[in-house]
């Protein structure tokens, strides 16, 4: 099950107390106090990793809490910390503060931390507070309390290019020609309910990571269909592949398709919108779709990349395509 949305309270451990004791031995008459400072309580630590694709772990646990620091001891000696928690959650994920709305941090590169909750300070023992006109204090600090506090998570995958276009338009067989991913594929709207990633080894030394996702209707920059998961996860591609039906089954105009959802893009956010762009028009094997590619080249005035999913037509040039914008987005050669 994919989860790209969960809220967690999660509490640090708290710090331990400072001990009041007093060193008492044969030959140290004077011995002095002699309390040791109490542990530090666990922090709970986010650590972005490649490893995990989805926030499923998290989305069943809820609730996240990290050791207490044990309380400081005789003879000077410190307690013990707490341990902290690190939980690992996939790139891209996004974590906000419940109560105040602040982005606490955004997980975008493996190995990445965030400190989500801070463990409390240990108490300091009574060792520390005497003086020459105190030398036995007979009191010592608390530990302080751990933060504690309620956080949403969000994942938003990051891919090089994300396939966006009408449901049925061919996205899912495309990603499973030109990678290893093998996202759900039927004659219906809406197979692909959830984002799908998949790696194109576009040569010895290059790879690119393209997402297929959810298909986009008219209002799903309001919510209609799977716009909120669509819309969700293009926002972290590079590049944008909008994938047109030559024919559309259902008679509609593909030059209309492409202005309703290239609208969708804009309403929701004009950055987005303006992001490069590569036209793909699929499905070049059926019946009438040679006619239909020249119209939609002639009304679009864009370079536009004719291809057949289904029989591997077309796609060495649309990869070339692909990996020159990746490069260029990327600021490299």
């Amino acid at each position: 099950m994919f989860i790209d949305e969960t809220d967690l309270h999660v509490r640090a451990g708290d710090g331990g107390n400072g001990a009041v004791a007093f060193l008492r031995m044969k030959y140290i008459p004077w011995g002095g106090p002699a309390g040791g400072d109490g542990g530090k309580g666990g922090d709970i630590v986010f650590e972005a990793t490649r490893n995990v694709d989805t926030l499923l772990p998290l989305y069943r646990k809820r609730r996240i809490s990290a050791q207490n620091g044990q309380p400081g001891a005789n003879k000077n000696c410190s307690g013990k910390s707490g341990k902290e928690i690190v939980v690992r959650v996939p790139l891209g994920t996004v974590v906000t503060d419940r109560n105040t709305n602040e982005v606490l941090g955004d997980l975008t590169e493996a190995g990445q931390r965030l400190i989500v909750a801070k463990g409390g300070k240990g108490g300091r023992g009574n060792q520390h507070f005497a003086t020459s006109t105190m030398q036995t204090p007979r009191f010592a600090e608390k530990g302080q309390k751990g933060e504690e506090r309620d956080v949403h998570l969000e994942l938003k995958l990051i891919a090089d290019a994300g396939l966006i276009g009408l449901p049925n338009a061919g996205k899912s067989t495309l990603l499973s020609r030109i990678s290893a991913a093998r996202p759900k594929i039927a004659p219906y709207p809406f197979t692909t309910k959830q984002p799908q990633l998949g790696i194109v080894q576009y040569s010895d030394f290059r790879q690119i990571v393209v997402a297929d996702l959810p298909g986009l209707i008219e209002g799903a920059h309001k919510g209609a269909g799977l716009g909120d998961e669509f819309l969700r996860h293009v926002e972290r591609t590079s590049i944008l592949v909008h994938v047109l039906d030559a024919v559309p089954p259902d008679g509609s105009d593909p030059v209309a398709n492409f202005e309703m959802i290239e609208n969708e893009l804009k309403q929701y956010s004009a950055p987005l919108h303006a992001r490069p762009r590569v036209i793909v028009v699929n499905k070049m094997d059926v019946s009438g779709a040679q006619e239909s590619f020249e119209r939609i080249q002639q009304e679009l005035k864009q370079e536009t990349f004719p291809i057949s999913a289904a029989t591997g037509e077309g796609l060495r040039p649309l990869l070339d395509a692909l990996a020159m914008k990746v490069t260029e987005r990327k600021g490299g050669a």
